[in-house]
C-alpha cells in the first residue's frame, strides 16, 4: 500500500520547472534587470537639470519597490 495518496498533476499554466527552464528565467531576470536600471539611468540623466527654487533635485530616486513577478514568454520571473 502507498505511503501517500497524493498524486502530483502537471502545472496547469504549462511553465513547468526544469534545470535548462531555470537558466533561461535567471538569464531573463538579469537582462530585465539591466534593462530597468538603463531606463532608470537615462530618465534621470536626462532630468538631472532640472531644480526647484530652493536648490534641490527636481528628480530623485527613493529606493526601489518589492520584488514581482514579470511574465515572459517561459513563465513568470521575478524582478
Amino acid at each position: 500500500m502507498p505511503e501517500t495518496t497524493i498524486t502530483e498533476l502537471p502545472d496547469p499554466s504549462g511553465f513547468g520547472s526544469d534545470p535548462f527552464t531555470d537558466v533561461l528565467r535567471d538569464g531573463a531576470r538579469k537582462l530585465i534587470e539591466q534593462a530597468i536600471h538603463a531606463e532608470l539611468a537615462a530618465l534621470m540623466n536626462a532630468f538631472s537639470g532640472d531644480k526647484l527654487e530652493d536648490g534641490r533635485a527636481r528628480l530623485v530616486r527613493h529606493g526601489h519597490l518589492p520584488e514581482r513577478d514579470v511574465m515572459t514568454g517561459i513563465g513568470p520571473v521575478p524582478v
